[in-house]
């Protein structure tokens, strides 16, 4: 049996890791062949890996507000990308704050939850109209919601430091909630680790993806990019041990939304929500543990709420899993959910908009089958910020010569695409296979539609739900 630190048990310092653009598997604790990310799976040797964390949006903005509300993006009104976080919406490190005595920051890559940025005095402003609504009324509050938020930043490098210039902040004897953000593997993907380069030849493609020298081009670079991220990683628990803290602070890995690539960033298929989720709670968790348990997105608030004995709100969505981190009999959960809304800023729509940049779509999964409800069908398939890249370019290339597998072509270049599409997992694990409408799944499809349709009456939706 463990033995638990009074400090542990109590609170616990709390230190969260989110990456950008990050699908599972692309971790070596995750079974890839081709990444080498030492310092991340040591991170999941001393800890619990998770297999099937979903997160609640396969885009940033509403991803982060889910991880912040405990609640889906709907629910608090951040489908929009370009929307604040409500004053009157609780997050997690103003009730850290305020009901758990934590000392709160923020630091690295954008927290994106304060609406578009205008620009600095006498530059152009990047959203004139919105930002300075957003401004003149007040609706900028995240800064407000910690005690400390990065100002001038160093860039996306040296987030051992940014963690150091945090740390030096803390009054002595308060507990800390450090948020983390890094910028890769995010596209543009352009970092490489000191480990070099990856041979594209080498890659191991997944089933979503046609074997085109494109698309092994840009998937070395993008793992890459993780294996740089790894070595960012390192320098932060570097600063951590050295402070002698290590001990006693739980840390959390997440990544946002999955890979910018076909089926990835922007879709509601595994690749584009299923990210990595890893805890290390020294004392506490059980080394070495892999779980297979459904978590959403919505569940991180409510459960580090529970870590500091802060009670959640009842508003939250969220189902903790602090019992499961402890070691105690808990219930998993048996449906996952998420959105897709528009990407980016808005400004007006054309009339051939592609689906990478606006559509509304919705999904349930379970553990074995997965309901996507599309409501804007009609929108070509594209994949969000890679549109202009080898993968993409190829794959639309091979499709126009005819050359492209059938089960490519109908994922991909179908249009209009079925308003329902229903996919069996574990027999399909590339998604592309769709059993909607199929008698034989009748009732599997039926139960999923049931449960989304539950989710958007209790989210106050405003799509038409599934069913009546």
């Amino acid at each position: 049996m463990l033995r638990i630190s009074s400090f542990a048990a109590d609170k616990p310092n709390i230190l969260f890791l989110l990456s950008d653009d990050h699908s599972v598997p692309y971790l070596g604790c995750y079974g890839n062949p081709d990444v080498r990310t030492p310092t991340l799976d040591k991170l999941a040797a001393d800890g619990i890996r998770y297999d099937r964390f979903f997160t609640s949006c396969p885009q940033c903005v509403p991803s982060r507000a889910a991880l912040m509300t405990g609640r889906s993006p709907v629910a608090v009104r951040m489908v929009r990308f370009t929307s604040p976080l409500p004053e009157n919406m609780p997050a997690l490190p103003d009730l850290l704050r305020d009901q758990g005595g934590y000392f709160t920051g923020i630091a690295g890559r954008s927290y994106h939850l304060d609406g578009p940025a205008t620009g600095k005095k006498g530059a152009p402003r990047a959203a004139p109209v919105m930002g300075e609504v957003m401004d003149r009324m007040n609706l900028r509050t995240f800064k407000k919601r910690a005690d400390y938020v990065e100002e001038k930043s160093d860039g996306m490098k040296n987030f051992g430091g940014k963690l150091a210039t945090f740390l030096d902040l803390v009054p002595k004897g308060e507990p800390w909630f450090f948020w983390l953000g890094f910028s890769d593997p995010h596209h543009t993907w352009d970092t490489v680790s000191s480990k070099g380069k990856l041979d594209p030849a080498k890659i191991t493609l997944p089933p979503h993806l046609p074997d085109l020298p494109g698309v092994r081009q840009d998937l070395a670079k993008y793992l890459q990019e993780v294996e740089h991220l790894d070595e960012d990683v390192q320098t932060v628990l570097d600063v951590l041990q050295k402070r002698g803290l290590a001990e006693n602070t739980l840390v959390v890995f997440i990544g946002d939304n999955g890979m910018a690539m076909p089926h990835g960033k922007g879709y509601l298929t595994d690749p584009g929500i299923n990210t990595p989720c890893i805890v290390r709670w020294p004392g506490v968790t059980k080394p070495g543990q892999v779980a297979r348990n459904l978590l959403s997105g919505e569940d991180f608030t409510p459960t580090m709420l529970e870590v500091a004995g802060v009670p959640a709100p009842k508003e939250m969505s969220g189902i903790s899993f602090a019992k499961q981190l402890r070691g105690e009999s808990f219930e998993p959960r048996k449906y996952i959910f998420a959105e897709r809304g528009p990407h980016g800023g808005d400004g007006g729509m054309k009339p051939d908009i592609t689906a990478n940049a606006f559509d509304l779509a919705r999904c349930a999964r379970s553990d074995k089958f997965k309901l996507i409800y599309n409501c804007t069908p009609h929108g070509a398939v594209a994949p969000v910020d890679s549109k202009g890249d080898p993968s993409w370019t190829e794959m639309e290339a091979a499709n126009q010569a005819g050359k492209l597998a059938p089960e490519f072509v109908k994922t991909y270049f179908t249009s209009p695409r079925p308003t329902f599409e229903l996919y069996d997992l574990d027999a399909d694990p590339g998604e592309l296979k769709n059993l909607s409408g199929d008698p034989k799944y009748k009732d599997t499809e039926y139960d999923l539609k049931r449960a989304l349709t539950e989710k958007m009456v209790l989210d106050w939706d405003f799509l038409p739900a599934p069913l009546r």
